[in-house]
């Protein structure tokens, strides 16, 4: 009795030739959309602003951005709401993409509010849910109409709820029953005196299309993205990077290790990934293979509960 094997074709010329084709098409759509978008939103709103804290998703929005309004220089300003807890190398890179691509920069600083008493340091020392306040101070301060985001929906399951113009009352607060549709392409930035529109370009982007998308269009981002050695301990499955606002509790024991991080947030609640992923190429055929998204992995402040990317979008953030 003979068996039937059915052939890898994988490495053939032509079905490699196929797979880089149809990978090349998918990102021209996405690239596409975002930009329309962009477009659409630059051209309905008075006063809007980029979110940007020098992680992959804003560096590509920016990159977006740029492609959207050449040979213009973007005509909007980028804010980082800085917690005071960032990594000394993406604060270094934020600096410098800003000054790359001639945008000014505003900062939203959290260690502002501690230091005046406007806000008060979690017990957990996680500043990531103090953010909110700063944001929509923020927006009311410079009377932002539209806010530029790099959410992905499959960061979150909230984000699947939203659409790619999200509304926000008068309170900054998000309403998921609230939601306008968006059919044919068509994006309703509309809003009453004292609301605010917040705008998804990256909605249908996944992790891996903007890996995918960085090596294409050779974007640089923060040397934290690869594999490098560095001083971390283990705290809840996940590897935290010792420093003055993360250090081991008792029974932590301090090892040097091989890692790099999938997202650069709040040092005190973003951990690392054992990888040895040194280039972008290396660093797609890991993403490839994951399982778990990044936040899921890596941000201990989206472990709180199972809506707490939900709850804090309700009340501002994001």
């Amino acid at each position: 009795m003979s068996t039937t094997l059915t052939p890898d074709l994988s490495a053939l010329p032509l079905v490699q030739e196929l797979e880089v084709t149809s990978e090349h098409a998918l990102l021209d759509t996405l690239e596409s959309e975002a930009v329309h978008i962009i477009r659409e939103a630059v051209a309905e709103l008075e006063r809007p602003v980029l979110l940007f804290s020098g992680g992959k998703d804003s560096v590509v929005m920016l990159h977006l951005a740029a492609r959207a309004v050449w040979p213009a220089r973007v005509p909007f300003p980028v804010l980082h709401v800085d917690t005071g807890h960032n990594f000394p190398e993406v604060l270094e890179f934020r600096d410098r993409a800003v000054e790359r691509y001639g945008v000014e920069l505003r900062v939203a600083s959290v260690q502002d509010y501690l230091d005046d008493g406007r806000l008060r340091e979690r017990a957990d020392g996680t500043r990531n849910p103090l953010q909110t306040r700063p944001l929509l101070d923020a927006i009311t301060e410079h009377r932002f109409d539209g806010v530029f985001g790099g959410g992905r929906r499959d960061e979150d399951k909230a984000r699947a709820k939203e659409r790619i113009v999200s509304l926000r009352d008068d309170f900054g607060q998000w309403d998921p029953k609230n939601q306008r549709p968006e059919l044919w392409r068509l994006y309703n930035t509309r809003h009453r005196p004292g609301e605010h529109v917040r705008v998804f370009p990256l909605s249908n982007w996944t992790e891996l299309d903007i890996w995918r998308y960085v090596a294409r269009e050779r974007i640089e981002l923060p040397s934290l993205y690869y594999a490098h050695e560095r001083e971390v301990f283990e705290r809840d499955g996940m590897l935290l990077s010792p420093g003055p606002w993360s250090t081991a509790r008792a029974g932590e024991t301090t090892t040097r290790r091989t890692v790099r991080y999938r997202t650069v947030g709040d040092m005190s609640c973003t951990g690392a990934v054992l990888s040895g992923a040194t280039d972008v190429r290396d660093v797609i055929v890991e993403v490839a293979a994951s399982t778990i998204t990044e936040r899921g992995a890596t941000r201990a402040d989206d472990r709180l509960s199972e809506a707490a990317m939900e709850d804090r979008k309700k009340e501002g953030y994001f």
